[in-house]
C-alpha cells in the first residue's frame, strides 16, 4: 500500500531541490514515476519487475569474470603505486599471484584474497554458490586451507525482489559450509549491477606455499576443469546456448577446487594458479614469464565444455576474449594448424575455473590418476614447460 504522506514529503524535497534525492542525475518527478506511478525514493517498489521471473545475466553488461578489469589495463594502473615492504609479507601485491601471504609465526601464515563479479548464470542460488567457489579457489591455488570469509554483495534493492538477494547469499553460505569455511560477516551496497563475492582468509605453512613463479623446464601442465565458461555464459545471454551447455558450466563453476587441492598437496608441485578472468593464456603467460620459462600447449588435449567449439565457429565470442588477447596475446606463438578460434578459447575469461598445476613429468600420471579416481574426470595433461625462456 502506498504511503502518500511519505511520498509527498520525499518528492516535495526533491522537487524543491530540482533533483531526485536518490539519484541526483534524475529530475523529479522521474520517468519511472511518470510511467509507473512509483516513487522508488519513498520506498515503493516496481511490482511488475519484482514479481516476474528474473534472468540475472540479462541484468548485467558482462557476465561472470568477464566483468573484471583486463590484465593490461590493471597493470598500467598499478604501475608506480607505492608498495608496502614488510618482512612478514611472503607474497605481496607486487608478485601478481592468486593471493597474498602474511607470516604470523615460524610455522604458520595467512593466505588472503578477495574476488567479486557479476552473475554468470540466471539462477540466484546457483550464482551464490559459484561466487563462493570462485572466491576460495585462490587460497587452494596457493596450497592453503581456507578458514573464514566475508561476504560482499552489490544489489539493486529497490528494483528487484528481496528473495533474489537472499537466494544469492544462501547459495554462498551453503557452498562455504561445504568448503568448511566460516562466514563471519560481510558488506552490502545498493548497486544497479548485481555482483557478489567473498574476501577469504586461509592458513598455510610458509615452507609449503605454492606460487605461480617456480615452473621448471621439463615440467608437465595439468588443468582440472574444462575451458569455455565465458563463451557459454555469453551465448546464454543472447539466447544461443543449449540447456546442456549451460548446465555443464553451472555444475563446474559451482564445484570447489578443494578435492583437487587436497590431492595436489600430496605431490611435489613446482607452481600452481587457478584459471579465471585472465584466461588460460593470461594465467599461463604470467606463470611462464615469472618463472622465466617457455611453455607448450596442445590444443587437442584441452578439455572443453559442450557447445564451445560450435559457439566460436559461429562467432559467438565475448568481448573479454579480445581484452585478454590484447593483454597477453604477445606471449602466444600459434603452431601449424592452430586457428584463431582455437586461440579464442584459450583467451576466454573463465569463472571459477580449474587449477593449473605444474609438476615434474615423472609424477604427472600418478597425480592425474588420483584426480580421476576422485571424480575430477575432466582433469587433463595439456602441455609442458619446454625450457628456459621469456614466457
Amino acid at each position: 500500500m502506498i504511503n502518500l504522506e511519505k511520498r509527498k514529503m520525499i518528492m516535495g524535497r526533491s522537487m524543491r531541490l530540482g533533483h531526485c534525492v536518490c539519484d541526483p542525475k534524475k529530475p523529479c518527478p522521474c520517468d519511472i514515476f511518470k510511467k509507473k506511478n512509483v516513487c522508488l525514493c519513498a520506498g515503493e517498489r516496481l511490482e511488475d519487475v519484482r514479481t516476474k521471473k528474473v534472468q540475472l545475466t540479462k541484468l548485467v553488461e558482462k557476465a561472470g569474470c568477464a566483468s573484471k578489469i583486463d590484465q593490461k589495463f590493471l597493470k598500467s594502473v598499478l604501475r608506480g603505486l607505492p608498495s608496502f615492504d614488510h618482512p612478514n609479507v611472503l607474497v605481496g601485491a607486487a608478485a601478481g599471484d592468486d593471493a597474498g601471504v602474511y607470516k604470523i609465526s615460524k610455522d604458520s601464515a595467512l593466505v588472503q584474497t578477495v574476488d567479486v563479479f557479476t552473475p554468470s548464470v540466471d539462477d540466484p542460488y546457483m550464482f551464490g554458490k559459484i561466487a563462493a567457489a570462485n572466491s576460495v579457489s585462490d587460497v587452494y591455488a596457493m596450497g592453503g586451507i581456507p578458514i573464514t570469509a566475508l561476504s560482499i554483495i552489490g544489489f539493486p534493492c529497490k528494483e528487484l525482489e528481496d528473495s533474489i538477494m537472499r537466494d544469492i547469499l544462501r547459495g554462498g553460505i551453503d557452498k562455504m559450509t561445504e568448503a568448511q569455511v566460516a562466514i563471519i560477516g560481510g558488506h552490502s551496497i545498493n548497486d544497479p549491477q548485481i555482483k557478489a563475492g567473498f574476501a577469504v582468509t586461509g592458513l598455510i605453512e610458509p615452507k609449503k606455499i605454492l606460487t605461480n613463479a617456480n615452473a621448471k623446464p621439463g615440467d608437465v601442465l595439468i588443468i582440472t576443469k574444462p575451458l569455455g565458461t565465458g563463451i557459454i555464459a555469453f551465448a546464454a545471454q543472447i539466447d544461443k546456448a543449449s540447456a546442456k551447455s549451460v548446465k555443464a558450466i553451472s555444475i563446474s563453476m559451482a564445484t570447489l577446487n578443494k578435492k583437487a587441492a587436497e590431492i595436489m598437496r600430496e605431490f611435489e608441485i613446482h607452481a600452481c594458479t587457478d584459471v579465471t578472468g585472465f584466461s588460460l593464456m593470461g594465467h599461463l603467460g604470467e606463470m611462464a614469464a615469472l618463472s622465466k620459462v617457455n611453455a607448450e600447449i596442445i590444443f587437442d588435449d584441452i578439455p572443453l565444455f559442450p557447445g564451445v567449439l560450435e559457439a566460436v565457429n559461429t562467432d559467438i565470442i565475448p568481448g573479454a576474449v579480445e581484452r585478454n588477447r590484447e593483454s597477453s596475446g604477445h606471449r602466444l606463438i600459434m603452431g601449424k594448424g592452430v586457428t584463431r578460434q582455437m586461440a579464442d578459447i584459450c583467451f576466454d575469461a573463465q569463472t571459477s575455473g580449474g587449477l593449473l598445476i605444474c609438476l615434474p613429468k615423472s609424477k604427472a600420471d600418478k597425480l592425474l590418476s588420483k584426480l580421476h579416481k576422485a571424480k575430477i574426470k575432466e582433469a587433463a595433461i595439456i602441455g609442458q614447460i619446454t625450457g628456459k625462456g621469456t614466457g
